[in-house]
């Protein structure tokens, strides 16, 4: 049993190891509760988080302001900064959530929740210091030298905390965003979204006192642009085009190939060409082969019709425009359809009305989206025009709308093939010759070769049969020739 005891307890008399156990039940008796001391802070912290968590789950939830982040200062930007940028808020509260407001007038006032913040972080203070004063384990033991001491290591300890703290905050990037109700806010402690996933110029939501960001918000964009995409694809095939072979491949060329083998012109060293143009009669066939170009590429594909472009107040159409190419650089590789680009692409001239000049301020800004300083090769751009003599040179030129293409009247052959395609679901009698047909429809164009089926079908209806036949061909090409010489003079 002995020699597990020290011998300086061997040497010392009862009295003194009665007296030594008493200190160490003291001593024990003061770490226990301390560590219960501990513990109650412990449990006290955290309620204190819980409850800060469902504030900031409560904050994200509530209505809040809308911003545009105007800049992202970097560290070495805000040691470069005056000091009247950073403030003396800034320097005085580095733990509070800091942000100096410019008012409309270019005062600048402390936000609301500078306020609110600073006696946030005095309450922490003084638990910090509750729990420093509470460190000591026999307290009652301590000389007045020993504690003084202690004391002095608080402070230091206290202050390189600090200091340590003011690094990390001059080492993490500050924001300066601009909210709706036109203050411009310095957010020293940007809030709740990391800031590499800000850039100047995102829409982001912040609080209504301190001014934090709680969510990164989506691109702004018209709701007009947003209807221009066409969500369903269409159904029409290259196939279902008879008499454009030469057309379908220029297109395909233009269009679909950069888009599907972008590496064939990568490997030829050319760029392929940023806009095609068709022109030419009515009903030939152009919206037709923008809408097979939509079904047969993976492309975003947006529809615009140059009428809609047309806006009454000043500045609104080249916001549309604006906001089309955005959207489409944004979920590229894109195609943008411009229907009756004549609507605002007519060549420019001197007039004192407030709608021409809007409608020249629209086509320049289809101008610099076409062929502007910020270009993007994932962008092609289709149009369609039935007067493309009235065209502005500008738009004309190549770089914009490099790749041209006629669509003429079909030819006889081409006329057969259309007639061909549009009854190939109807139930025609095996007698009908296209090919007569066809000479007999000379300067019909596509549109009006699908309506002289579509009168044939109605020709078997009013027979009561189940079959088209030839006979009910020929009074169909009758039925729209007779509507194509009537004059409707209805009111003369």
């Amino acid at each position: 049993m002995e020699r597990g005891i020290p011998e300086e307890i061997l040497r010392e008399s009862t009295d003194a190891i009665a007296q030594r156990a008493r200190l160490i039940e003291n001593e024990v008796r003061e770490l226990r509760r301390e560590e219960e001391r501990l513990r109650r802070e412990i449990q006290s912290l955290n309620e204190r988080v819980k409850e800060n968590e469902e504030k900031i789950k409560l904050n994200a939830q509530l209505p809040f302001l809308v911003a545009h982040v105007v800049e992202v200062l970097t560290p070495a930007a805000l040691k470069r900064a005056p000091p009247s940028l950073t403030g003396p808020g800034t320097q005085s509260a580095p733990h509070a959530e800091t942000a100096l407001a410019t008012q409309p007038n270019g005062s600048v006032s402390e936000t609301p929740g500078e306020a609110r913040n600073q006696r946030l972080g005095s309450g922490a203070r003084g638990g910090s210091d509750l729990i420093n004063r509470s460190s000591g384990i026999t307290s009652e033991t301590q000389t007045p030298g020993a504690a003084d001491h202690e004391d002095d290591l608080d402070d230091a300890e206290e202050d390189e905390g600090a200091a340590q703290e003011s690094d990390a905050n001059q080492q993490s990037p500050a924001v300066v965003v601009k909210t709706s109700t036109r203050q411009t806010v310095f957010l020293p402690i940007p809030g709740l979204v990391d800031v590499s996933e800000l850039r100047p110029g995102d829409l982001v939501g912040v609080n209504k006192d301190s001014y934090l960001i709680l969510e990164k918000l989506p691109e702004e964009y018209d709701a007009r642009v947003k209807a221009f995409e066409v969500d369903e694809r269409p159904t029409e095939d290259f196939a279902d085009i008879g008499g454009l072979d030469k057309q379908i491949e220029e297109v395909i060329e233009a269009v679909v190939l950069p888009m599907t083998h972008k590496h064939l012109f990568e490997r030829v060293g050319i760029k392929p060409p940023k806009g095609v143009l068709m022109y030419g009669p009515p009903g030939t066939g152009k919206t037709l082969l923008a809408r097979a170009c939509a079904a047969q590429t993976k492309a975003t594909f947006l529809k615009l019709a140059g009428t809609s472009l047309v806006q009454m107040f000043i500045g609104d159409g080249a916001r549309l425009v604006r906001d089309a190419f955005a959207l489409a650089k944004k979920k590229a590789p894109s195609i943008i359809f411009i229907d009756e680009l004549d609507a605002i692409g007519t060549k420019r001239f001197d007039s004192d009305r407030s709608g021409d000049r809007e409608t020249q301020r629209t086509m320049l800004e289809l101008l610099n989206q076409l062929d502007g300083f910020d270009q993007n090769d994932d962008v092609r751009v289709l149009a369609a025009t039935n007067r493309p003599d009235i065209l502005d040179a500008a738009l004309m030129r190549s770089g914009r709308l490099d790749r041209k293409i006629e669509f003429p009247h079909p030819d006889e052959a081409a006329r057969a093939r259309i007639l061909r395609i549009h009854s190939r679901k109807m139930n025609v009698h095996p007698d009908v010759s296209y090919e007569e047909l066809a000479r007999s429809t000379d300067d019909f164009n596509a549109a009006m070769l699908k309506a002289v089926c579509v009168e044939a079908g109605m020709a078997a209806l009013r027979a009561d049969r189940k079959v088209v036949i030839h006979e009910d061909f020929i009074d169909g090409i009758a039925a729209v020739q007779a509507k194509k010489k009537m004059s409707l003079n209805y009111y003369a």
